[in-house]
């Protein structure tokens, strides 16, 4: 048997959202009939120049992709409101930026700090590189970062705080004062998670010529529905992202990606009717489930919802499982390090299935 590190033994598999395949194939239920909540998506898809921009860019398949990306970092700056020496771009979404960051600044024995609940793959990845997770705490129930339990754990081992505004699952923000206070107390990285921002209506790109210590995290995968081509993006200091680019995949952002979004990024239409609609649908679901009894939903500045279930008599596998056997995936967030068996957080689709949705939920809760 081959040998591997020692840290593998200690991870489990990560456990992302389940695909409508698995759900038709587990409860027999036609993959056209399925409502997909699981998984933070734009459920109209891609912008309509898209399909054609990834056709052309076929001629272009046996030839390596630009590696520079210099066209795709301006049009990503003008988008963002900044610099283009402020841009790196990564595939595999924000994913691949996360490892470059640890394989940047992380030595085995070095700190990060997080704020659980909260992403999960910032700690996934990070203690691959035998970095050591500190816990901070985000108040579910005010729907809050307990900033002092940030403050409070830095140390002279602290390489990287992630702070996720809104926060996935809760959906809250972090108001830019505290930020500020956090980014202030360190002369560590301060990575803030902005993958939903478009849906918050805020952003914090006013820092970065501030502070040099602020990396923004940012992806094509959610408003600008493109999450099955893998593309994201960090805002940062030209002197840090210099760096990291050093050791980034040459060529992990492929021909079709690029093409794809520069495709999005000009159609702002798109990008504008996208939003709009995530918010419509987003508050829309709030009020339905925020009117049925023993369901405690939080208020979401993202595209999704988190939802305390408990008063029902259901822990979160036993109703995303007979969720699912209606053809709904929801997703089930005992795996969330903070929160206990009874959260479900569920994502909007188009109006005609967050109203099935809701009849079917209160079919199952009634």
């Amino acid at each position: 048997m081959v040998k591997t590190r020692a840290i593998i033994d200690e991870f489990d598999t990560y456990v992302p959202g389940r695909s409508k395949k698995e759900i038709s194939e587990e409860f027999g239920v036609p993959e056209d009939e399925i409502i997909k909540l699981g998984s933070n998506e734009n459920p109209w898809g891609c912008a309509p120049e898209v399909k054609d921009a990834i056709t052309n860019a076929i001629s272009e398949m046996n030839r390596y992709p630009e590696s520079n990306h210099e066209y795709l970092k301006e049009k990503i700056a003008e988008y963002a409101g900044v610099r283009k020496d402020q841009v790196l771009v990564t595939g595999d979404g924000a994913d691949e930026l996360l490892d470059i960051i640890a394989k940047t600044l992380i030595d085995p024995g070095d700190e990060f700090i997080v704020h659980p609940p909260t992403y999960m793959y910032y700690s996934f990845t990070f203690k691959q590189y035998q970095a050591k997770a500190v816990y901070a705490k985000w108040n579910v129930e005010e729907n809050k970062l307990d900033v002092d339990s940030v403050l409070n754990n830095i140390t002279d081992k602290t390489k990287v705080i992630f702070l996720c505004t809104p926060n996935n699952p809760t959906g809250g923000l972090i108001p830019q004062e505290d930020l500020i206070k956090i980014i202030e107390a360190t002369d560590a990285l301060v990575v803030i998670d902005e993958a939903y921002w478009e849906f918050a209506e805020v952003n914090n790109v006013n820092l970065l010529d501030k502070y040099d210590n602020i990396l923004i995290i940012r992806t094509f995968s959610k408003v600008m529905g493109l999450a099955g081509l893998r593309v994201g993006y960090g805002l940062s200091n030209p002197d840090l992202l210099e760096k990291i680019s050093r050791i980034k995949p040459v060529f992990s952002v492929t021909v079709p990606s690029q093409k794809a979004v520069i495709a999005t990024l000009d159609d702002k239409k798109y990008i504008e009717e996208s939003t709009t609609k995530g918010i419509a649908e987003r508050e829309y679901l709030y009020e339905s489930i925020n009117a049925i009894e023993n369901l405690h939903i939080y208020k979401s500045k993202s595209n999704y919802l988190l939802i305390d279930i408990r008063k029902t008599g259901f822990t979160a596998k036993e109703l995303a499982t007979k969720l699912m056997e209606k053809g709904v995936i929801v997703r089930d967030c005992t795996s969330f390090y903070g929160l206990d068996e009874y959260y479900i957080r569920i994502s909007i689709e188009t109006h005609p299935k967050n109203e099935k949705f809701i009849e079917i939920l209160k079919e199952i809760i009634n």
